[in-house]
């Protein structure tokens, strides 16, 4: 069996939101709560949720933007969260981003050149008299001239831009690469101009992808496993054909719906979730979904009210965080046929 090229577990992160007259944390938001999960070597693992569920912090704890309150993050045998600042450094040269804003992830200062060149320099992965030559390299791998290194960001189209990110974040030749929106900023028919570019590059290079998006639509067409998250726990996992065929969560159901089609004469459901999303400073306790769960109305008394559901696999490769559809897969077993 494939070892996974890094591995999530129990990882959470709290930021501080209110203190007392001595300083003490009083309340706490909590962005991501006992996540787990693990990304194979050459997958694009995509993951998806509304607004504020801790997607990109996720991403961010990935390359040490953001330190994990507890939890584990193993890459090549050993705990990135234990390690030393310098030593964990080195390790986070494997692990690079590509920002959801692609013109103000770049430094208005610099030329295109520099800005790709400088973690090189700042690296030492190259002699000086080789930084040119590769960054011309990595500008023609992303599509663009190398006649372009002296020109400004302002200077680039917003495809551009995040083309000259996308070659930032190979100048450190990484082995994963997260992608935190990369096309959200962008017209349509940039976005898969980009997607494409990705798709290729992963190939050519051998990368790994976190793709952190908002929609499930645009993750369809580049994942090859999908997790859905909601108010910073996983809910849902799934190989993309298995999860767009067969979503088995509440919750991944009504993001479903809500995908436009493009046929105007196919009339499509629509699952209509009533209530406002639970606040991530106090959840309530049990299921996070439970308050707008549309499935458990006919539910009295259930556990979804108290305890807190944890990812299970409920088919091969398919894991669900909801107490409703362990119960129905449990009732299929025991009536099934014997």
């Amino acid at each position: 069996m494939t070892q996974p090229l890094i591995s999530l577990r129990h990882l959470s992160k709290f930021f501080p939101v209110d203190t007392d007259l001595f300083g003490r944390t009083t309340s706490l938001l909590k962005a991501v709560d006992d996540l787990s999960l693990d990304i194979f070597p050459g997958e694009t693992f995509g993951l998806v949720g509304e607004s504020g569920c801790g997607k990109t912090t996720v991403g961010k704890m990935l390359v040490n933007l953001h330190a994990p309150t507890a939890g584990e993050i193993w890459y090549g045998g050993r705990d990135l969260v234990k390690l030393p600042g310098k030593e964990r450094r080195a390790y986070c040269r494997d692990i690079q981003l590509i920002f959801q804003d692609p013109y103000s992830s770049l430094d208005p200062r610099m030329t295109v050149g520099d800005i790709i060149a400088e973690p090189i320099r700042v690296n030492n992965l190259l002699p000086r008299r080789e930084i040119d030559d590769r960054v011309a390299y990595l500008l023609n791998c992303v599509g663009l001239s190398a006649n372009f290194r002296n020109r400004y960001a302002h200077q680039f189209s917003g495809g551009q831009r995040q083309r000259v990110g996308i070659a930032r974040a190979l100048a450190m030749e990484p082995k994963l690469i997260v992608c935190d929106e990369p096309v959200s900023a962008l017209d349509v028919s940039i976005q898969a101009q980009v997607l494409n570019l990705l798709s290729e590059l992963s190939d050519e290079f051998g990368l790994t992808y976190l793709f952190i998006a908002h929609g499930l639509s645009v993750v369809r067409h580049v994942s090859d496993r999908v997790g859905v998250m909601y108010l910073g726990r996983l809910v849902e996992v799934a190989p993309k054909r298995e999860l767009y065929t067969n979503p088995l969560h509440p919750y991944t159901k009504a993001l479903l719906s809500a995908i436009p089609v493009t046929n105007p004469r196919y009339r499509k459901e629509r699952i209509l979730l009533e209530g406002d999303v639970s606040s991530p400073i106090d959840p309530p306790p049990g299921c996070r979904f439970a308050g707008r769960c549309y499935a458990k109305s006919g539910c009295l008394g259930c556990a979804c009210d108290t305890r807190t559901p944890e990812l299970v696999e409920v088919l091969p490769r398919h894991f669900v965080a909801c107490y409703l559809v362990a119960d129905e897969r449990d009732e299929a077993r025991s009536t099934g046929p014997g």
